[in-house]
């Protein structure tokens, strides 16, 4: 049995007080949602403080009926991850660290998301500016719910579907973060074996994580659900293994440095 660390501990506590927050004042009416979940910049219901608090927020449903298993499903899965996972690299890190790792790594699944949405974005709506429209009067516009039919008919319904989806996605969960510490976990612990509930024989960190990484990639680039057939952030989990590697690699490199003889 892991035994939990403190700030593993406190981080779970956190994001189960955020859960319930929202399925107690989604029932009366206030959509927590909205308020704390990360939204594509351009859209006026993205506010600073969201790039932190997404990390913290999951999906809820208030009616536990058809289809809410899967949203119990997202706060379950990170947190047991947090816990199987976060436990082991705090113990090696220390807490100061630890905290670093995991801030950050949720910064990488907003950044790299991120990046992509505007490029796709802009990419969509090419046709339209070379027509002269402003970017910022498209957005002036879609933020009143508007629309225009000639937007429609320029670059065609599809893609118009695409940038709407853009405009007004939220993104929300710790999976960034716990992708962080996966791999983070996997520079420490190599050699850990780890037991998967579809597959029960025991595959090395080592060997496991990269194929994991692999199947992320190329979800994402084929626009595939999560393995349970629910939209996961494919491109937030490699953005967040991404650094959770660069910050791992570097730590580690220094550690070796202080072995070295002085020149």
């Amino acid at each position: 049995m892991i035994k939990i660390t403190d700030t593993v501990k406190h981080l779970i506590i956190i994001n189960v007080l955020f859960w319930v927050a929202t399925l107690i004042l989604i029932k009366n009416g206030i959509d927590f949602n909205a308020i704390f979940s990360m939204h594509f910049p351009l859209n006026n219901e993205f506010k600073p403080w969201q790039i932190i608090t997404h990390m913290f927020m999951h999906a809820s449903y208030v009616d536990f009926g058809n289809g809410s298993t899967i949203f119990f499903l997202h706060i379950l899965a990170n947190m047991f991850g947090l816990w199987m996972f976060g436990s082991a690299v705090e113990n090696s890190l220390g807490k100061k660290k630890f905290i670093f790792l995991y801030i950050s790594c949720g910064l990488g699944a907003t950044i790299l998301p991120l990046i992509i949405d505007y490029i796709n974005f802009y990419s969509l709506v090419s046709p339209l500016v070379e027509n002269g429209l402003n970017v910022n009067d498209l957005s002036s516009i879609m933020n009143q719910g508007k629309y225009s039919p000639d937007w429609v008919n320029t670059i065609g319904i599809e893609n118009w579907k695409q940038v709407n989806n853009i405009f007004n996605s939220q993104s929300l969960g710790a999976s960034g973060c716990v992708m962080g510490l996966l791999v983070a976990f996997g520079m420490l612990f190599p050699n850990s074996e780890l037991m998967l509930l579809f597959l029960p024989i025991p595959i090395k960190a080592k060997i496991f994580i990269p194929l994991l990484l692999a199947y992320e990639i190329y979800s994402g680039i084929a626009g595939g659900s999560s393995i349970f057939g629910f939209n996961v952030g494919h491109f937030a989990h490699i953005g967040g293994a991404i650094i959770g590697f660069i910050i791992m690699w570097y730590w580690k490199k220094n550690s070796m440095n202080k072995y070295r003889w002085d020149k």
